[in-house]
């Protein structure tokens, strides 16, 4: 794999709007395309088929894809992205306590720009378990650095959902 497979992949997905429903069969084989030139069973080249047919629709095909590439190493940013994107996809498949045990430890890890997705697809699986009041706490906690004003009120507001019985100012 080399800096040029990745931009032929990244020009691959800037282009996948482009693919109506009815041909995302279309869109995969260029992918599949791509992912033959890596090695086989190449994580990377894992990921990029379970993402295309998990952004096709299929959450079933992508989730065994996305283990599998877990399971072969695919680790950094990528790595959590496959965690994140496979976590939805076993909600949608009504798994959504793997996906709640896959990345509760993702909000211990080292602070990056996929914080507020795992938190926004750790508080989609916590609603669909019945535990809305936790998933709520996630999103107002993550929301709560955006905010123009009231981001102390908003974090400890978020805590209490989950820990009540202490005031919020």
């Amino acid at each position: 794999m080399n800096e040029d497979w990745e931009e032929r992949t990244a020009a691959a997905w800037a282009r996948f709007d482009d693919y109506e429903e009815e041909r995302a069969a279309d869109f995969r084989a260029v992918i599949d395309a791509l992912v033959a030139e890596l090695p086989e069973d190449s994580p990377l080249g894992l990921f990029e088929q379970a993402c295309a047919w998990d952004s096709t629709g299929h959450s079933d095909k992508a989730v065994p894809l996305y283990r599998e590439a877990l399971a072969h190493g695919l680790s950094g940013y990528k790595g959590r992205r496959a965690k994140i994107q496979l976590s939805s996809s076993l909600r949608n498949i009504g798994e959504a306590d793997e996906g709640v045990k896959l990345l509760t430890p993702e909000l211990v890890t080292p602070s990056d720009e996929l914080d507020d997705a795992v938190r926004a697809t750790l508080a989609l699986c916590l609603a669909d378990l019945g535990r809305e009041r936790e998933g709520l706490a996630l999103v107002i906690g993550a929301l709560a650095p955006h905010l123009p004003r009231y981001q102390r009120s908003m974090a400890n507001y978020a805590r209490l959902l989950v820990e009540p019985g202490e005031s919020a100012d």
